[in-house]
C-alpha cells in the first residue's frame, strides 16, 4: 500500500462546500488502497483576517503572540476536514503541530523545522485512520507554538513525506502545475510535465509562487517526489523529481519575476577590506534577506555598493546603515524602489553556451536597460526598471521558445 501525503492549500479548503469536495477526493484515493496523511492550510484569507485583527490591536504585535494567533487558522480545518471524512465513512483524526511531533527552532514567524517525531502518526496509520495534519506550525524547545511563514503547509507537508519515508507528496493548489512562466502575463504559457528540484527551487526562490522555497529544499534534501496538482480539477500537474536527459536537453524551462525589491546603494565607501563584513553583518543579526549584491570597481580609494532585498524591508535596511555612520564614512545611500528582477532557468545552462548574451540581446532590443545581473549554472537573474517586467518576460518567453508545445512524452501522473 503506497503511503502518500496530500497538502491542500487555502483555495482548496476556502469553504465549507470546498472542504466537503477535497473530502471526496480524499475519500476515493482511500478507496483505491493508498495509506494517507492530510496536511491543510487555514481558509482562504484567514491568515489576512488575523493579522489585520493583530494590527488593529497594535503597531507592533509580539512574534511569539502572532504565532498563536495564526496557528490557528489551521485549527479550524483540520477537525472539519475530519468530520468531512468521518460522514463518508473514512476513520481520520486531526492533529496539530504540537501532538505530531513538529519540532522547530525559536525564530518566532519564521521558525525552521529541526525534527520530527512521527510516532503518532505512524501509530495512526497503524490503525487505519487518516492523520489530518496542521500545516504552517510546530513547537519549539520550549513547548511555545512557531509558525513556518507564508507557504509553510508545503514545508510541511513535504517534511512529513520524508520523516515518513512516503512514496509521493502531492501538493494541491489553485493551478494545475507549475508553468513556463506567468499565465496571467503569457497566454502562450505552458505547463511543464516534469522539473527537476534543482530548477524549480531556482523558480521558487526567484519569485515563482507554486511552491514553497523551503519546501524544494527538503524535497531534493530528501528526494521526495512532489506532484504539484489542482484541486479543481483531475489535470496531470507537474511532478518535481530528481534531473534526466530529457531536462538537460531543454535550454530554458521557465521564465520568472518578482517586483517585491528594492535596491540600496551605498554611495563613496571607503574601498578597503571588512567594510562588506561590517554592513552585511549588521543586515545579517536584523535577520534581513539580502540577494543581489554588486560592488563598483574602486576609484580613489572609494567604492560604491548595491545589493537588493524585500521591499518592505528597504527603509529598515537604510536605518539599519545609517547607524553604522561612525563605523563606515559613506557618502550617500539611496533607495530605489520601482524595480524587478526577471529571471531566466533551465538545467539545460549548464551545457549550452551563448545563453547570457541572447538574454541580454532580447532585453537591449526592446530598450530594456539591466541595473545588475546575477548568475549560476542554471539561472541567469536581471534587476530591471518595474514598469519593462511583462515585457520583459514577454520578450523572454518568445525569444527562448517556451510557447512552444510541450511534449507529453515524460508525463508521469500521481493517479
Amino acid at each position: 500500500m503506497a503511503l502518500i501525503v496530500q497538502k491542500y492549500g487555502g483555495t482548496s479548503i476556502g469553504t465549507l462546500d470546498r472542504i466537503k469536495i477535497v473530502a471526496k477526493r480524499i475519500a476515493k484515493r482511500r478507496r483505491e488502497g493508498s495509506s494517507l496523511v492530510i496536511v491543510v492550510s487555514a481558509m482562504s484569507g484567514e491568515t489576512n483576517r488575523l493579522t489585520k485583527m493583530a494590527s488593529q490591536i497594535t503597531d507592533n504585535p509580539n512574534e511569539r503572540e502572532m504565532d498563536m494567533l495564526l496557528s490557528t487558522g489551521e485549527r479550524v480545518t483540520i477537525p472539519l476536514l475530519a468530520m468531512a471524512l468521518q460522514e463518508l465513512g473514512c476513520a481520520a483524526q486531526s492533529f496539530t503541530g504540537r501532538q505530531v511531533g513538529i519540532m522547530t527552532n525559536s525564530v518566532h514567524t519564521q521558525a525552521r523545522i529541526e525534527e520530527i517525531r512521527a510516532d503518532r502518526l505512524k501509530s495512526a496509520l497503524a490503525d487505519g485512520i487518516i492523520p489530518i495534519v496542521a500545516g504552517f506550525q510546530g513547537i519549539n524547545a520550549q513547548s511555545d507554538v512557531t509558525t513556518l511563514g507564508r507557504g509553510g503547509s508545503d514545508t510541511t507537508a513535504v517534511a512529513l513525506a520524508a520523516a515518513l519515508s512516503a512514496d509521493l507528496c502531492e501538493i494541491y493548489t489553485d493551478v494545475d502545475g507549475v508553468y513556463t512562466t506567468d499565465p496571467n502575463i503569457v497566454s502562450a504559457a505552458r505547463r511543464i510535465p516534469r522539473i527537476s528540484y534543482e530548477a524549480m527551487l531556482e523558480l521558487a526562490s526567484l519569485g515563482a509562487k507554486v511552491l514553497q522555497t523551503r519546501s524544494v529544499e527538503f524535497a531534493m534534501k530528501y528526494r521526495v517526489p512532489v506532484h504539484v496538482r489542482s484541486s479543481f480539477n483531475d489535470n496531470a500537474g507537474t511532478v518535481v523529481t530528481m534531473e534526466d536527459k530529457a531536462m538537460e536537453q531543454e535550454l530554458v524551462s521557465g521564465i520568472t519575476y518578482n517586483k517585491d525589491q528594492s535596491k540600496v546603494t551605498l554611495v563613496g565607501i571607503p574601498d578597503r577590506p571588512g567594510i562588506a563584513s561590517m554592513i552585511f553583518e549588521a543586515i545579517s543579526k536584523e535577520n534581513m534577506n539580502v540577494d543581489m549584491i554588486i560592488q563598483n570597481v574602486g576609484q580613489g580609494g572609494l567604492t560604491d555598493l548595491s545589493f537588493t532585498v524585500p521591499r518592505g524591508e528597504a527603509p529598515r535596511a537604510k536605518k539599519i546603515l545609517l547607524a553604522l555612520g561612525n563605523e563606515i564614512d559613506v557618502h550617500h545611500i539611496a533607495l530605489t524602489e520601482a524595480i524587478a528582477k526577471v529571471s531566466i532557468v533551465g538545467v539545460g545552462m549548464r551545457s549550452h553556451s551563448g545563453v547570457a548574451a541572447k538574454t541580454f540581446s532580447c532585453l537591449s532590443d526592446e530598450g530594456i536597460n539591466i541595473m545588475m545581473i546575477s548568475t549560476s549554472e542554471i539561472k541567469i537573474s536581471c534587476v530591471i526598471e518595474e514598469k519593462y517586467t511583462e515585457l520583459a518576460v514577454r520578450t523572454l518567453h518568445e525569444t527562448f521558445g517556451l510557447g512552444e508545445d510541450l511534449s507529453s512524452a515524460h508525463e508521469e501522473v500521481g493517479h
